[in-house]
C-alpha cells in the first residue's frame, strides 16, 4: 500500500485517539493524561521513548541505513475556553477545550508513528517524534529544544490543521508564515487624590489611555507600510474606587512582527513612546518587553522536500497559497537550530466553520488521515533527500 492507503486504513484510530484528547483536554504543562495516552500508544508499537521536560515524550526510530536525524513534532496542550459544541466528544474538563487542534496534532504523530514503525528498514538516519507540552503558552518549544537529545537534529518538521483550508488542501510555502510573538508590560504610576480634586493628583489612568493610544502610532507611523507589525492591548486594570484619583495602571499586550529588524525597533520604540507619553501627563511609566518566540519562517530546501512530498502523495492541485498570520507559533525555535518546513494541513469543516480558539471549533476529521500520511511521508523523504 501507499502511505496514503496506510493512513486512510487507520481512520477509525486516528478518530478515536482525537475524540479521546479532545474529550480530555490538558492546560499547558499538565498534560499528563496525555502524556500517559501517548506513552501507552508507543510502547505498544514497540517504539522507544523518555518523558522530557515534564509532560512532553521524545521517541526514536532508527532505520537501516546512515543518515540525517529528522524532527517530527506535534504540540499538545488545550486552552482555558469552555467548549460550546454538542458533540460526542466534547470536553469533560469544564472550562478547558482543545480549541486550537492540538489533539489532532498528537493523533496524527501517533498515526505517522504507527506507519513508520512497519516501514522501519525503508528510513534512512533517525526520525525523532517530538511530543511537545505548552504551545499556548509560548514556553515548551523553547525548553525543548534545549535537550541534548535534540541537539543533532539536520531537520524538523511540524504540521498545524488550518480550519482555512478545505479538507484535503495544504499550504506548504517557504519564508515567513508566522509571526514573531511578544508580551509587554506596563505599569503607569501617578498619585491619588479626590475624584473632585483631580488637579491635586496625577491621574494614572488617563495616562494609560493616553498610552494606549500613542503605542499605536509606533505601527502606524514607524514601521514601514511594506513590513507589517500589530501592538495590541489585551488588558488594562486601574483604580479601586469611581472618586479617587487612580495612582497605578497595569497594562499587558502582545506585539507580533515577521522580521528580526522590525522586532528590534518596535521594542524601542514602543518604551520611547510609553515612556514619554506618560511624563507628558505627569507619571511614570515602568515597561517591560518579553520575547517570546521568533517568527516561523520555513527554509527553503527542507520546504522543497514537504512540497514533493504533498504532490506525492496529494497531487499538485492540492497545494494551496495560504497568506502568512500574524498568529504566532513557537514551533519557531526548532527552526532556529535546524533547518525545517512548518506547514498547514486543511481541515474547514464546512458545516461547522468556526475559527481557531474559538468555543465551537471543529475539525473534518478527513485532516487526521492527510496530516498523518504527510508526517509519515516526511520521516521517509526527508532521510533520503538529506542524504
Amino acid at each position: 500500500m501507499t502511505i496514503l492507503e496506510e493512513a486512510r486504513a487507520l481512520r477509525a484510530y486516528l478518530t478515536g485517539l482525537r475524540r479521546d484528547l479532545h474529550r480530555h483536554p490538558e492546560l499547558s504543562w499538565q498534560e499528563t493524561r496525555t502524556q500517559a495516552l501517548i506513552c501507552r500508544e508507543l510502547d505498544g508499537l514497540g517504539i522507544p521513548y523518555e518523558k522530557a521536560c515534564g509532560t512532553g515524550v521524545l521517541a526514536e526510530l532508527h532505520g537501516a541505513g546512515d543518515g540525517p536525524a529528522v524532527g517530527l513534532r506535534a504540540d499538545m496542550d488545550a486552552l482555558p475556553i469552555a467548549e460550546q459544541n454538542d458533540c460526542a466528544y466534547r470536553s469533560e474538563t469544564p472550562g478547558v477545550m482543545h480549541a486550537c487542534g492540538h489533539d489532532c496534532h498528537v493523533a496524527m504523530l501517533l498515526g505517522a508513528a504507527r506507519i513508520l514503525k512497519a516501514r522501519e528498514a525503508e528510513l534512512r538516519g533517525t526520525v525523532k517524534l517530538i511530543f511537545q507540552p505548552a504551545e499556548e503558552v509560548i514556553e515548551g518549544a523553547r525548553a525543548m529544544c534545549t535537550l541534548p537529545q535534540l541537539a543533532d537534529l539536520d531537520r524538523v518538521f511540524g504540521a498545524h490543521v488550518w480550519i482555512d483550508l478545505p479538507a484535503g488542501r495544504l499550504s506548504v510555502e517557504e519564508g515567513p508564515r508566522m509571526a514573531s510573538a511578544d508580551n509587554i508590560e506596563l505599569t503607569i504610576r501617578g498619585r491619588s487624590a479626590h475624584g473632585a480634586r483631580p488637579h491635586e493628583g496625577v491621574d494614572a489612568i488617563a495616562a494609560a489611555c493616553a498610552v494606549v493610544g500613542a503605542l499605536q502610532t509606533v505601527v502606524s507611523r514607524r514601521v514601514d507600510p511594506l513590513d507589517a507589525a500589530v501592538v495590541t492591548i489585551g488588558a488594562i486594570q486601574g483604580g479601586t474606587s469611581p472618586n479617587v484619583i487612580a495612582d497605578e495602571a497595569r497594562l499587558s499586550g502582545t506585539v507580533r512582527s515577521f522580521r528580526p529588524e522590525v522586532r528590534d525597533a518596535v521594542e524601542k520604540q514602543l518604551e520611547t513612546v510609553a515612556c514619554t507619553t506618560a511624563a507628558a501627563y505627569g507619571a511614570a511609566c515602568e515597561f517591560k518587553y518579553r520575547r517570546c518566540t521568533p517568527a516561523t519562517v520555513n527554509e527553503p530546501v527542507s520546504t522543497a522536500i514537504a512540497r514533493r512530498a504533498a504532490v506525492r502523495l496529494f497531487g499538485r492541485d492540492a497545494l494551496l497559497h495560504l497568506e502568512k498570520t500574524t498568529g504566532g507559533e513557537d514551533f519557531a525555535w526548532f527552526l532556529e537550530r535546524a533547518p525545517g518546513c512548518y506547514l498547514f494541513i486543511g481541515a474547514r469543516n464546512e458545516g461547522k466553520c468556526y475559527p481557531h480558539h474559538h468555543g465551537c471549533f471543529d475539525i473534518d476529521e478527513e485532516a487526521l488521515v492527510n496530516g498523518a500520511a504527510m508526517l509519515a511521508q516526511l520521516g521517509l523523504d526527508a532521510g533520503k533527500e538529506s542524504e
